[in-house]
């Protein structure tokens, strides 16, 4: 079920889960060696006037095998590589750059940083814009407290690895993040949005906590729950799809968490496979927050540009104001994959599948139960005034028909036994990691305290941008 798009839509690139490869979303401004280009879609209009154009002229066979040799289908099926590959190629053919297409298309300019999608740009904030968010030290800890074992997923700032803790000795998925990539990127105000969620978490059971943060000079250590049972598309690629009581108790699970964040006026925006987490006896753990959304009030809305194609929301993408029924459409979106293997409106082409979703009706097979067709009925709703939750927000999903079987105390509280057992035999067990992070060697620089490490003026520029980052519970509840 390898059915990914690489060039998605996102507000920032990936700090993110911990459970595989976090892919750096940006659906327009990509830069491919130093040139900030446009959608996908408008190269295959762009590819072809190009052509129309060259193919009039006399070039020399060797420019012409230079120029042409990506003009064939996997152009567009593998729009990253493609993309690149045709790009290097125009660059380097005189007569290419100059037909008046190139220079348009590749707009030889800054690209606008990943928040500015929605065309608001501004200039970048100078010194003494920057936040102050109050002192930083915690002495309770440093990266030599741990042991750092294993890789066990990489993004765009950093690893998260496999950490035992010198002390308690219990084991944890301390995601490191590099303070320079995030300041390069401009993105320390949504890692401490991020910190900021992740703090509200730790008292619900389908929700990854964070047990504390700390900082060195030049990185920042989220000590986070360790989840070893598997991303829910690791099992979706596995199983291809669920029998619905199983669906349903991922559902449940799923909108559980949901409502909770719901309660504290948080938005999630980013509900998908790859962002849900098994724990070790088949419970969900919602992971990933960097895209949550704060200070959303019931009725209060937002108009960020973000999200992952396959479970954007129409409103999203007509780019108009959302609010929390965003998360209700993406529910139902992982529903429908769950009970049919596929997302409903999914296509290999992007622009088809976004047409998809604003304009085709929802088609549903007839192998499902009444109650679940009416509930992806509600929840993929295509207006968000009328979808299911709209009104009473969670309430409306833990009332469903569908849920009638789901005794709500005894989900919260992990009476209800998973239908399905991950089958991990201790924290050791790293079945369900791809092999690509596991295998890779743990870098010692990573487990080093400050005092070992040499400080220079970046590092030290980096570290005044992440005051207040650190955060530590009483000492007695993690030693």
């Amino acid at each position: 079920m390898q059915r990914r798009t690489d060039a998605v839509t996102k507000q920032v690139s990936d700090s993110g889960s911990y459970s595989g490869c976090f892919p750096l979303r940006k659906m327009v401004n990509k830069d491919m060696n130093g040139f900030p280009v446009k959608k996908c879609s408008a190269f295959q209009f762009f590819k072809k006037r190009v052509m129309k154009s060259c193919k009039k002229e006399a070039l020399s066979p060797t420019d012409q095998k230079t120029f042409c040799s990506c003009n064939n289908s996997a152009f567009m099926k593998q729009r990253r590589m493609g993309l690149n590959d045709f790009i290097q190629k125009i660059s380097t053919n005189s007569y290419a750059c100059k037909h008046p297409e190139v220079p348009n298309i590749l707009s030889i300019s800054q690209p606008q940083e990943p928040e500015l999608l929605n065309g608001n740009s501004s200039p970048p904030p100078s010194p003494s814009q920057q936040i102050n968010l109050g002192p930083s030290s915690n002495p309770h800890a440093k990266p030599s407290d741990f042991q750092f074992l294993k890789i066990i997923g990489k993004g765009s700032f950093g690893k998260v690895l496999l950490a035992r803790h010198n002390v308690d000795e219990k084991f944890y998925a301390v995601k490191v993040l590099q303070k320079k990539a995030i300041l390069k990127k401009k993105e320390e105000k949504h890692i401490m949005s991020e910190r900021n969620v992740l703090l509200k978490n730790v008292k619900h059971p389908f929700l990854v906590g964070l047990h504390f943060s700390f900082q060195t000079a030049s990185r920042l250590y989220f000590v986070l729950d360790y989840i070893n049972g598997g991303e829910l598309f690791y099992h979706l690629q596995r199983e291809r799809c669920f029998l619905e009581p199983r669906a349903r108790f991922y559902a449940a699970e799923i909108a559980s968490a949901l409502g909770y964040l719901h309660s504290l006026n948080i938005v999630y925006r980013d509900l998908k496979p790859e962002n849900i987490l098994l724990d070790s006896q088949g419970h969900i753990v919602l992971t990933d927050f960097g895209l949550c959304k704060e200070n959303i009030e019931p009725n209060g809305t937002t108009s960020t540009f973000c999200g992952t194609p396959e479970y954007l929301a129409p409103e999203v993408l007509h780019k108009q104001p959302y609010d929390r029924t965003v998360d209700w459409w993406c529910l139902g979106a992982v529903l429908y994959e769950m009970l049919y293997g596929l997302p409903p409106f999914y296509s290999r082409n992007t622009a088809e599948m976004y047409d998809n979703i604003l304009n085709k009706p929802l088609q549903l097979k007839p192998n499902i139960t009444n109650s679940a067709r009416n509930l992806l009925e509600g929840l993929l709703q295509k207006d968000r005034t009328k979808r299911l939750g709209a009104k009473n927000d969670f309430m409306e999903i833990k009332t469903h028909i569908f849920f009638s079987p789901i005794n709500w105390d005894d989900l919260i509280n992990k009476k209800i036994t998973p239908p399905f057992n991950p089958n991990v035999s201790g924290p050791s067990d790293l079945q369900h990691f791809d092999p690509e992070f596991t295998e890779e060697p743990v870098p010692n620089s990573i487990g080093q305290s400050p005092d070992s490490i040499l400080i220079t003026a970046s590092i030290k520029e980096a570290a005044d941008a992440f005051m207040g980052f650190s955060y530590a519970p009483p000492m007695e509840s993690f030693l």
